[in-house]
């Protein structure tokens, strides 16, 4: 199986992660807080009202907010058994590559910070899709590319040096301009996508390490390096890492999915040439036609 090119991520590993990570995820409650509170608050710019939500490895934050905001029934799944049990809403244990729910079940979908781990990314969506009724909402996070650059860098940088090569050390993340298609190939309606960035800043590197390790969020790529890697590679790597004067930073950018089944009421695009006004007209101008020069 690790040698299909459609395999990016070790499933199996990264379950057994986010099952040890159930106990110590605590540890960086401010970031994942901070990335939920984000992408939950997309939910203030729609006056639709959501009975049934799916939240997707939402470690506990997402489920007890949407009941906040007045949804009737969530259901927390995530790859993890332990997570999902701990995830204080109806628990499942499932994956996103596998969906077990039947078409048209939810209204709204959230997935903080989990969709990156997805090795057919195009084919979660479209079955996230499926599983919701018409005219439901779809919000999503991932680390976008950029995040950990730095450390990715380093890490390749000291493997080279102390190997004479290099393997992935950091996960792959998706980049903003395929956001957008992504969702619509997935048959997503309104798809939008966006960025910002949260910059964390640690005065030991080191801290680094542990709390993507808390997270559970270490290197779960099948093109790892198996061996125990040399005794020097991370105080290396880790003494190369730019450092300011809040100590070393980390860039958390955060690509946000926005996207609505299809449904009846959702406004649509107008037929080619069916417009009633001109343009020019309505900003107070002149039409002028291609290659012709005022006065």
């Amino acid at each position: 199986m690790s040698g299909s090119p459609h395999l990016v991520f070790d499933r199996a590993l990264l379950r057994r992660r986010r099952d040890r990570a159930a106990t110590t995820q605590h540890r960086v409650a401010p970031v994942l807080e901070a990335a939920a509170e984000r992408l939950l608050d997309r939910l203030d710019d729609t006056t639709r009202r959501f009975a049934r939500a799916l939240e997707i490895g939402g470690r506990g934050i997402v489920a007890p907010v949407l009941r906040e905001r007045g949804v009737d029934l969530v259901v927390s799944m995530d790859l993890s058994a332990r997570q999902a049990a701990g995830a204080r809403g109806l628990p499942v244990a499932g994956d996103e590559e596998w969906l077990p729910f039947a078409a048209g079940t939810f209204d709204l979908v959230v997935a903080n910070l989990s969709l990156h781990w997805v090795n057919d990314l195009p084919g979660a969506l479209a079955q996230i899709r499926r599983a919701m009724a018409p005219d439901g909402l779809f919000l999503a996070t991932m680390p976008a590319l950029g995040t950990l650059q730095p450390l990715r860098e380093a890490l390749t940088s000291a493997d080279s040096a102390l190997r004479g090569g290099a393997a992935p050390r950091v996960s792959p993340f998706p980049e903003l301009r395929d956001g957008a298609a992504l969702l619509q190939r997935a048959g997503f309606a309104l798809p939008v996508a966006d960025l910002e960035e949260i910059t964390l800043a640690y005065r030991d590197p080191l801290l680094l390490l542990r709390d993507l390790q808390a997270a559970g969020e270490g290197n779960a790529v099948l093109a790892r390096d198996g061996r125990i890697p040399p005794r020097a590679l991370f105080p290396t790597a880790l003494a190369a890492l730019p450092a300011g004067p809040q100590g070393v930073e980390a860039a958390l950018r955060l690509l946000t999915l926005t996207g609505w089944s299809p449904g009846p009421d959702q406004p649509k695009a107008a037929r080619p040439g069916s417009a009633t006004a001109r343009l020019a007209d309505a900003l107070g101008t002149v039409e002028r036609k291609a290659g012709e020069r005022p006065g």
